[in-house]
């Protein structure tokens, strides 16, 4: 069983500090900006809120700089990102891309992650419905076991550079690979590390399954 590090700061300074390649995957999912665009008004703001539970944090307000990118692709073999389509990242044969199966009016029915990898490009279908929800792009934790399972090997370090909801904690431990995340938002942290918690809790009592 991996070690599970879920850590409450800037991933940005915390990467600047790792040596080149110490991850062998990592697995992001960034602000992609969208915030004030997409949802440009406070009524609109509310409107989203109310439909899905969560407080937005401004949590996607802007992007991260080119710096975040860099160092990413130096302190880790390769990459995953999702909402890639948003930034500037080199071309890739390997996109995946996400069918939500069940979503909201307000929100996209796919997401597309950019990856590092020279294989082809994949689809997955996996169901978005999820209970308790409180991040605003929180993913179930069977997508990220589906990423693990397809593109992570046996031993392998993972990184999360924005922990959100916790989802990929929660996959990785089951799946038994060592993470590595950060969160910068202390109620976000807060949240995820009790999911986590309740969830390996549960796992090692009953074993029982968060989904």
């Amino acid at each position: 069983m991996g070690n599970i590090n879920l850590n409450l700061g800037c991933s940005l300074e915390a990467m600047r500090s790792m040596g080149d390649n110490q991850y062998d995957l990592a697995i992001v999912d960034p602000p992609y900006g969208l915030g004030n665009r997409t949802f440009g008004t406070n009524e609109s703001k509310k409107t989203r809120n109310t439909q899905t539970r969560f407080e937005s944090h401004n949590w996607d307000d802007s992007i991260p700089p080119i710096e975040y990118f860099e160092e990413l692709r130096r302190v880790s073999k390769n990459q995953i990102i999702w909402g890639g389509n948003y930034f500037n990242l080199p071309p890739t044969r390997c996109v995946l891309v996400w069918d939500k199966m069940n979503y909201l009016t307000t929100m996209s029915r796919i997401e597309i992650a950019w990856t590092s990898y020279d294989k082809p490009a994949k689809l997955t279908k996996i169901n978005s419905n999820q209970t308790n929800r409180f991040h605003p792009t929180q993913k179930p934790a069977a997508l990220y076991r589906w990423l693990l399972d397809n593109y992570a090997q046996e031993g392998d370090r993972i990184l999360d550079t924005h922990l959100g909801s916790g989802s990929i904690a929660i996959a990785c431990y089951d799946a038994g690979f060592a993470l590595d995340a950060w969160e910068i938002d202390p109620d976000y942290h807060a949240r995820a590390l009790a999911r986590f918690e309740k969830h390996s809790r549960q796992l090692r009592l009953f074993g029982g399954d968060d989904g």
